[in-house]
Parts: C-alpha cells; sequence; structure tokens
C-alpha cells in the first residue's frame, strides 16, 4: 500500500514502519490505565525523550537566555535581537543537526528511509532551483521571524500587564499541569488550523508551497508561506486568555517552532554505529500526509481528532482502502 523504501545493507532489508498506526491511550471509553501509565511514562512515550527536552530547554531558555521582563515593557532592538537570535540557533541547530546527520553524512545510508529520493531535489519548481535551500530561505526568512514575532509581543503584553501572569507560588499544581498539557494543546490547534488550509482556496494560494515538498527532509518541516506560519503560530495566543506564566508561552512556541524538523525527518528509526536502533516516534504519520494530502491532519494522536472525524489513516491496506473511498465521494461531489 504505501510505498515506502526500505534501506537495505549487506543484503538485509530493513523492516517497514509498523502498522497498524495506534493513537494514543489518552481519550479512549473505557479507559485504559496501565496503557496509559505505559504512553505518560515509557520511551517512547509521551514524556520521554522528546516533550523531556522540549520543557528543558523551556525552562533553560526562560531561565539562562532571556532578558529581564522589566526590559520588555517598550519594544527595544536589544532585547528582541536576543529572542530573534536564540531562536534561529535554535533551528539551525535542530533542523541543520538533522538534515547534516541523515542527508549530508548519511549517518545511516538509506536504512529506515521512508521516502523515495532523498529531500535534495535539483528543480526549477523550487526557490534558487533547489528543494534545500527554499525549504531554508522559508524556514529561517519567514518561520523565525512569525515565531519571534509573537513571542516578542506576547513577551510585551506580560510585561506591561495586559496578559495577567501566573504565579508558581500561588498556584503550583495548576502551573505543572498546565505546563505538561501544552502538547496536546499544541496537538489539537495543529490539527483544526492544518485541516482549513486544506481548503480548496487556502491549499491553492497557501499550503500548496508545503506540499511541493513530497520527499520530505528536516528543512521542509517549517517550508511554509507566511500566511501559514502566521496561522500555525497562532497557537500561542491561548496564553492570552488561558492564565498563564512566560515559561508557558516559552515551551508552547519552541516546540511549535521546532517539532516539525523531526516530524519531517524522512526516517522512522535511529540507527546508531553500533546498530542499536531507536524509534522516533510516529513520524510515518505524518509522511502518509504527505504522501497522500486528505488524511492525518493532525499530531502523533495524542488527541485523535483524525479518528474522530474520519481522515485518520493507519498505514494499513484497508485504511488506505477507506481515504480512496472518501475522496472520490468528496470529489464526485
Amino acid at each position: 500500500m504505501a510505498d515506502t523504501t526500505a534501506g537495505t545493507i549487506s543484503g538485509r532489508t530493513d523492516p517497514p514502519p509498523a502498522t497498524p498506526i495506534i493513537p494514543a491511550p489518552v481519550f479512549v471509553w473505557p479507559p485504559r490505565p496501565v496503557a496509559l501509565a505505559r504512553f505518560l511514562f515509557g520511551c517512547p512515550g509521551y514524556f520521554l525523550p522528546l516533550n523531556i527536552l522540549y520543557m528543558g530547554l523551556a525552562v533553560l531558555t526562560w531561565f539562562a537566555f532571556t532578558p529581564d521582563l522589566a526590559r520588555m515593557q517598550t519594544f527595544s532592538w536589544d532585547w528582541v535581537g536576543i529572542v530573534y537570535a536564540q531562536n534561529l540557533a535554535f533551528a539551525v541547530l535542530i533542523y541543520g543537526g538533522l538534515h547534516g546527520r541523515f542527508y549530508m553524512r548519511k549517518a545511516q545510508g538509506t536504512r529506515f528511509m521512508m521516502n523515495r529520493r532523498e529531500p535534495t531535489a535539483q528543480h526549477r519548481r523550487f526557490l534558487f532551483g533547489s528543494q534545500v535551500r527554499e525549504n531554508v530561505f522559508w524556514t529561517a526568512g519567514s518561520g523565525v521571524f512569525v515565531w519571534t514575532a509573537y513571542q516578542v509581543v506576547t513577551f510585551w503584553a506580560f510585561a506591561n500587564g495586559y496578559i495577567p501572569m501566573l504565579s508558581w507560588e500561588a498556584h503550583p499544581i495548576y502551573f505543572v499541569l498546565l505546563f505538561i498539557s501544552i502538547p496536546m494543546m499544541r496537538d489539537a490547534h495543529f490539527y483544526f488550523v492544518h485541516r482549513a488550509l486544506h481548503h480548496p482556496w487556502f491549499y491553492q494560494r497557501f499550503h500548496a508551497l508545503h506540499h511541493k515538498n513530497t520527499d520530505i527532509g528536516p528543512w521542509s518541516g517549517m517550508s511554509m508561506h507566511p500566511i501559514e506560519h502566521i496561522v500555525y503560530f497562532s497557537g500561542i495566543l491561548i496564553h492570552w486568555v488561558v492564565l498563564s506564566h512566560p515559561l508557558h508561552a516559552i515551551f508552547h512556541v519552541q516546540q511549535t517552532g521546532l517539532a516539525p524538523a523531526l516530524g519531517h525527518v524522512g526516517f522512522h528509526k535511529l540507527l546508531t554505529r553500533r546498530e542499536n536502533v531507536y524509534s522516533i516516534g510516529q513520524r510515518y504519520f505524518h509522511f502518509l500526509h504527505h504522501r497522500y494530502f486528505e488524511c492525518n491532519y493532525g499530531g502523533d494522536g495524542t488527541v485523535p481528532l483524525d479518528k474522530w472525524f474520519g481522515s485518520w489513516h493507519d498505514g494499513t491496506p484497508e485504511s488506505h482502502d477507506l481515504m480512496r473511498t472518501r475522496r472520490a465521494k468528496a470529489h464526485g461531489a
């Protein structure tokens, strides 16, 4: 069904991504407490390894790299430049690091690769005639700029009291619960804005730019039209209406800005020099969206909105047939 590339070495063929893709056992009835505990605290799971890394980066950013909130009461290039520089540095480190490992150094060749081809196409449909150059241009030139703009305005609003600021001392339990729920909030927001961007009017004008990347790579993740960046990063606005702290906003917008790199890496397993194999999450879930367009609009299934709204593709032939039937009915209508 899904024609992925299976890497080979010494005559051995690596297994394709595991199917069916199973949604997280969070919003299920009847409850599955054992499965939920494994999902929350297992590895890979909700916290480990990725969300713990994003959470740690947010804490480090707030305490070590973020200017004092009092400086942010007025817009000034000194602190705005610091925020932009750190966001650009994080993007180059994560996006560039993953691209360098998988596609420049080819650390594991094509083993566990899902693309038909590497995302290094030289074609006139891409800006500068290069897929990677176009991806870098839109990521750094538009994506990091919009990411920073949302973050800067949010800091300014907190500093001036336009947004009430949550106190850790007054509400420690709520503080922690809000912090750890942000990935689910982000997952739900991504589904709805992404589904809207696939409406023909929005798709043709904006989202088609992202979908030029059928063979995806890390830099493809945030290669979007500026209007799509504005919509994509708008999830941070929830902290304007939900009692929050700047640390929550940092975590939210950083994960939004950095997660697409791994979501578009194009591999479903990490292979070490010692031939150890590690899962890097349900990368296949979003890969199927880039292959077939009209499925899997959400994240990795923490909030299974694709399941609830009938756009779930679990990688099996049966699911593929259902998708084709839905597509035929929609186009016929």
